[in-house]
């Protein structure tokens, strides 16, 4: 029998103090899982009895110093295996948290409706409360309500029943996801790599080579390229390859993925078809045992926004804003792909490479020649020296054991002082799950039971083509601007001074607001000073010439309407599909529908988008994808006041950093959003700054 001692999930290492105490991720095996959940999931049950006992005292400490240490631990835990799932997939890892969800999911749905437990929280006495613990008790309250806290008998019991169902279902659907995507390969031959990117050769040749001599995946052929639907691989094709039937190919295979038009020997296991229509009835029915109408009303108590209605309007009037510059973006292309590229009827395959081709025209770049300025390292080196500059800290390489040796581990410090630490896996691999996050590994708090303040330790997750034999990875700028991206979800969790965790960096804070951080780093991506100082060209060592950057700055809101509209379209699809009054049955309908208002270029037939659209059933996105173009507003605007002290000078830009950092990022979810934006802006958001920023004003 395996003793806590020996399992790393229960064991955790410490390099200095026990509240900052690492899991050991190369230690962790499939067998760990279940004993470790069962010890601490027992042990997270016996502090929920306890603090429910009628003696026990309703006041915020005792309770935190009972239940949140135990409940924290079992998060920690979970959380790792969790990441693991999603980075490091196995058959044997994935059997054995398949086995261990229901029991969790139970416990924590449990623990959110426990009317003993609410009761306690009922009893708190306010004014006993500093102002974190204060908005960490209004959100309990909330979450309790959300949770079925005030349910009794059979709705109590079938809350609790379909939250269980909706974690495996949301579970499937991500896997079914995940394997359709590495389930497909193409094998293609020389003539059709043609205008293909030379690393994505190079990396696609290995794949071939990689086969065995005698497999018959190979036909019988000694050399070839084999092609995956992975954004590094799927991507260059799309934008590069002269071939069209290759294009074609791809583009079907990834626009069915997990569907019923999926095509393969065990397609059909991994068609999402029935889960989505489950996942939507079993929302719309959750929903109305807690009282509301639909799911949308659910999703958007927490959210800035006060209804569905007033989504939509948001985002019609954003389509309204858009539509005009996508038709013209349309026209542009249709025209191009005539005269440039003999192509009259261009079909859905085509309109990537079309847009490419089209910008290198007009632009005279290419995203292939950009590539080879972008190395990974010395990205690295000028996103760290950016964070440095803006908020005053260091970020320097740690050392801790990961889950794969391309994964490093960094650690922020501030005058001497740890502040955070964070793992950076940028690397697609197979078992890895697609797109790019951030999780937190760690909240920063204040423990009640040692009085030690606890660090925060974030993932920072992406999916870029590694380097090939001895040179470094290289990033499109699309890939720069995703690291920048959730590096600034990382500073949201890592640079908090919140000491209470329910409210410190990411927690507590809307869905809706979630997004501004990341989206606000964004921006520096297109500042010179920056790019140049994280530009190396792969083979000369030369930073990027100030010419081609400025060809790209012109080019940077190159059919900002057709993006926009797109986002429009996910948004609107995710709200509507939400805040039906029944639930939808036909989600290929209703985004046939939306399509009408906002596509303007053809859809095929066969297009199975709801069907990998995992944000919103399996990525806590439900009713909440517009979250992205709403904070794009709030970061937008942030930034603007960053653009206005670059013109007054170096202390005027550091102050506003200094103030961003202090009433934005540090500030976390210990007050509403929408008054930390006010704190920095002193006034409410526009809409100006984005439509600015995107070369859409009206």
């Amino acid at each position: 029998m395996m003793t806590s001692a020996r399992n790393p999930l229960l064991c955790r290492l410490s390099f200095s103090q026990s509240a900052n105490a690492l899991t050991d991720f190369s230690a962790i095996l499939p067998e760990h899982i279940e004993p470790a959940v069962d010890e601490l999931l027992n042990a997270s049950q016996a502090a929920l009895d306890k603090a429910c006992e009628p003696s026990f005292p309703a006041n915020w400490q005792s309770l935190s110093g009972t239940l949140d240490v135990a409940t924290e631990r079992f998060g920690v835990a979970w959380g790792a295996i969790s990441h693991l799932n999603g980075v490091a997939d196995t058959p044997e890892l994935r059997a054995a948290y398949n086995e261990a969800l229901p029991k969790v999911t139970q416990f924590f749905t449990s623990l959110g409706s426990d009317e003993r437990l609410y009761a306690k929280y009922q009893a708190i006495d306010p004014a006993s409360l500093n102002e974190e613990q204060a908005q960490a008790h209004k959100n309990s309250l909330r979450s309790f309500q959300l949770g079925g806290a005030d349910l009794v008998g059979a709705a109590k019991e079938r809350y609790a029943e379909i939250d269980e169902r909706l974690s495996a279902l949301s579970q499937k659907f991500s896997e079914n996801v995940l394997d359709s995507t590495e389930a497909f390969s193409y094998m293609a031959c020389e003539m059709e790599m043609a205008g293909v990117p030379s690393d994505v050769k190079i990396a696609a040749k290995a794949r071939f080579d990689a086969l065995a001599i005698d497999d018959e995946k190979r036909g019988g052929k000694t050399t070839g390229y084999i092609l995956t639907l992975k954004a590094p691989c799927y991507m260059p094709v799309m934008q590069f390859a002269t071939n069209s039937a290759l294009r074609e190919v791809l583009y079907k295979a990834y626009a069915t993925r997990a569907s019923d038009a999926s095509v393969g020997s065990d397609a059909a296991l991994r068609d999402n078809s029935t889960i989505i229509t489950e996942l939507l009835a079993l929302k719309h029915e959750q929903a109305q045992l807690l009282g509301f109408k639909h799911h949308a009303e659910v999703s958007l108590a927490t959210k800035m926004a006060n209804s569905s209605e007033e989504v939509v309007a948001f985002l019609r009037d954003l389509a309204s804003r858009a539509k005009p510059y996508a038709m013209k973006d349309v026209t542009e292309m249709r025209e191009f792909a005539k005269q440039e590229l003999g192509l009259a009827d261009p079909q859905p395959w085509d309109w990537t490479f079309i847009s490419e081709r089209l910008k290198e025209a007009r632009y005279a770049y290419s995203e292939s020649d950009v590539k080879n300025y972008f190395q990974l390292p010395k990205v690295l080196d000028g996103l760290f020296a950016k964070i440095e500059s803006l908020f005053d800290v260091h970020i320097t390489l740690d050392a801790a054991p990961t889950w794969n040796d391309k994964v490093r581990f960094y650690r922020i410090v501030q005058s001497g002082q740890l502040l955070a630490q964070f793992y950076l896996d940028t690397a697609a691999r197979d078992g890895k799950r697609g797109g790019a996050w951030m999780d937190d590994a760690r909240g920063r708090w204040l423990r009640v039971d040692t009085n030690e303040l606890q660090t925060p330790v974030a993932h920072l997750v992406c999916n870029f083509a590694d380097g090939a034999g001895d040179k470094p990875a290289l990033l499109t700028h699309d890939d720069v601007i995703t690291l920048f991206h959730e590096f600034g979800h990382g500073l949201h969790h890592m640079l908090t001074r919140v000491s209470e965790r329910d409210v410190a960096g990411i927690n507590g804070v809307e869905w809706d607001a979630v997004e501004l951080p990341s989206q606000f780093m964004e921006n520096f991506c297109w500042e010179w000073d920056v790019v140049q100082g994280m530009t190396a060209h792969i083979d000369s060592g030369e930073p990027m010439p100030a010419g081609l950057f400025q060809k790209m700055l012109a080019a940077k809101n190159y059919q900002s309407g057709l993006a926009t509209m797109r986002q429009v379209e996910f948004s609107l699809f995710d709200m509507l599909l939400h805040s039906q009054e029944g639930a939808v049955t036909e989600p290929l309908a209703l985004l046939a529908e939306i399509r009408k208002d906002t596509a303007v270029l053809p859809t095929p037939s066969y297009s199975r988008t709801p069907h990998s659209f995992s944000h919103i059933f399996a990525g806590g996105y439900a009713a909440g994808y517009y979250s992205y173009k709403w904070a794009e507003v709030l970061s937008a605007d942030c930034y603007a006041s960053f653009e206005e002290a670059t013109l007054q000078g170096a202390e005027a830009l550091k102050a506003t950093g200094k103030r961003y950092l202090a009433e934005i990022l540090q500030m976390g979810g210990s007050r509403p959003a929408i008054e930390s934006f006010v704190a920095f802006k002193k006034r409410k958001p526009t809409i100006d700054a984005l439509m600015r920023h995107q070369g859409m004003q009206t």
